[in-house]
């Protein structure tokens, strides 16, 4: 699939965020061109008029972030950042724009403190520049452990097996202590039969700290779930039930804290 880009300039890119342990984020690109079927920050096409569908299809490099940045971050309160909340920071036009990469650089001049969540194996292009950082937190995003599947709900995103091996990179040049793996969000059916596997992969390549959450349907997601469910054949009525069944997730906040707890690795919820 074709993948649209528009270059745009941003009226600003700190903003301040809501989620817990950040006060800011930074997100260089606007949509994401790994096109996962789940994703609910396609609320942000939603809010800018355009259509949800195309998520994944067009992404906007703000390429104005870098120049932004050097101005804004001489006014702002020094805070922890986190890159990106509704993108994914090392997409693979980031090859191209290196717009991470560039403001990864100012806030290392500033010292400012950093959180990046990504599914890409790009990061590793960066570790000369994040080594030099004393406050630090990068984390991989890990979902489902099937390739098939992951074919279908991340199409775009690289393989569960280069993020289980990136996570094993930044461990030994970062050390574990600044590392952390986001497990999210559990897909019902898809991602709960083999969550002890992923979780045992984690604490083998010396990860100790995992974000656990939850499958949030949000700005018409479920379109783009259904037909993935169609496509592997999955029971879309069973899915659903579990989707909205808060005894479901608490059952699975129960069972991922006994997994965790056997293998020796710390858990937060994200819900």
């Amino acid at each position: 699939m074709n993948v649209t880009i528009k270059e745009i300039k941003a009226k600003s890119i700190l903003s301040k965020s809501g989620i817990y342990g950040v006060d800011y984020a930074l997100n260089p690109y606007f949509g994401c061109m790994h096109g996962c079927v789940y994703c609910y920050a396609r609320f942000t096409f939603i809010s800018r008029g355009v259509d949800p569908n195309n998520w994944g299809r067009m992404v906007f490099p703000k390429v104005n972030a870098p120049k932004l940045l050097l101005r804004e971050i001489k006014s702002k309160r020094r805070g922890t950042v986190l890159i990106s909340s509704v993108t994914d920071p090392y997409q693979r036009i980031e090859e191209k724009y290196r717009l991470t990469r560039d403001v990864l650089e100012i806030f290392a001049k500033y010292k400012w403190p950093i959180v990046i969540l990504t599914k890409s194996d790009l990061v590793l292009r960066d570790l000369d520049l994040l080594k030099t950082y004393q406050d630090i937190e990068v984390g991989l995003t890990v979902t489902i452990a099937e390739e098939q599947y992951c074919r279908i709900f991340e199409p775009r995103a690289p393989s569960y097996s280069r993020r289980i091996n990136v996570l094993k990179t930044l461990v030994n040049k970062l050390g574990e202590n600044k590392i952390y793996a986001f497990l999210g969000p559990l897909i019902p059916i898809i991602g709960e039969r083999y969550i002890e596997n992923i979780i045992a992969d984690l604490h083998d390549v010396g990860d100790r700290r995992i974000l656990f959450d939850k499958l949030n349907i949000k700005a018409k997601n479920w379109e783009s779930i259904n037909r993935a469910l169609d496509q592997i054949g999955v029971n879309k009525r069973v899915f659903w039930v579990k989707t909205k069944s808060m005894s479901f997730w608490s059952y699975m906040k129960k069972k991922v804290s006994e997994l965790v707890a056997k293998y020796g690795i710390t858990v937060d919820f994200c819900y």
